[in-house]
């Protein structure tokens, strides 16, 4: 395995100091620098000063765990089909991926605040968030004026979460998946407790957030993000 350069930068005082004064040493730095590490690299320091989810470079990302985000970005989605109930910063994410996104929002500021900042390849809907039912007959009601009858990814991150799980398991193909961000709330377990679904859970913590969380995937055994053909990646090092 290649060495990164901190390890490179520590081996010369490996070689020249007994273990007893370099172990203690050894143990000091890892102790202080992986923190540190992971909140430069995973963008989770900026994303505490900018309020929003973002990589280190200032680039978009879902709000999900962090190694929910490092599961899906390694995956292909140039011709899949994404729905989201709760739309925002994975718009974004999604969009520079996807072959289309359509997003569904109840925030009327939040919507028109992301309306400008769209491709062309997203179609934001407003909905209105006054009653649940009322909610849940307008999103049917728009997902069937859509040319699509499946989709591949339906993200459920928003809106009221737990009417979402019967529009997501109505409309996902059947090798789709299903994100639930927030996993640890809402119903989501009782809510798929007894459907036709495996569960995957991604455990840790998310952009600019203090405490970890949960975002969990639904999906059944053929589904496209669990290709064995899809190669174990590397994470980027410093």
């Amino acid at each position: 395995m290649t060495q990164t350069l901190i390890q490179k930068s520590f081996r010369p005082f490996k070689a020249l100091l007994p273990g007893f004064i370099w172990k203690p040493i050894r143990c000091a730095c890892t102790a202080l620098l992986t923190p540190a590490l992971f909140s430069y690299r995973t963008g989770h320091f900026l994303s505490s000063l900018k309020m929003a989810p973002v990589s280190r470079k200032g680039e978009p990302l879902p709000w999900y765990t962090y190694p929910c985000i490092d599961f899906l970005r390694c995956r292909t989605y140039d011709e899949k089909l994404i729905v989201e109930f709760g739309g925002g910063h994975s718009t974004l994410w999604w969009s520079q991926r996807a072959k289309h996104v359509i997003t569904f929002e109840g925030d009327k500021a939040w919507f028109e605040h992301l309306q400008k900042k769209l491709s062309s390849n997203v179609s934001l809907f407003l909905v209105s968030m006054e009653d649940r039912l009322a909610c849940v007959k307008q999103i049917h009601n728009l997902l069937a004026t859509l040319p699509y009858e499946r989709y591949d990814v339906l993200i459920i991150d928003g809106l009221y979460r737990y009417e979402m799980i019967d529009i997501a398991c109505q409309y996902v193909s059947n090798q789709g998946v299903i994100i639930c961000d927030d996993a640890e709330g809402y119903g989501f377990h009782e809510g798929f407790v007894e459907r036709d679904f495996c569960r995957a859970d991604f455990f840790g913590h998310a952009p600019g957030v203090v405490l970890p969380r949960c975002t969990s995937l639904f999906f059944r055994p053929n589904a496209f993000v669990f290709d064995r053909h899809y190669p174990i990646p590397v994470i980027a090092q410093i």
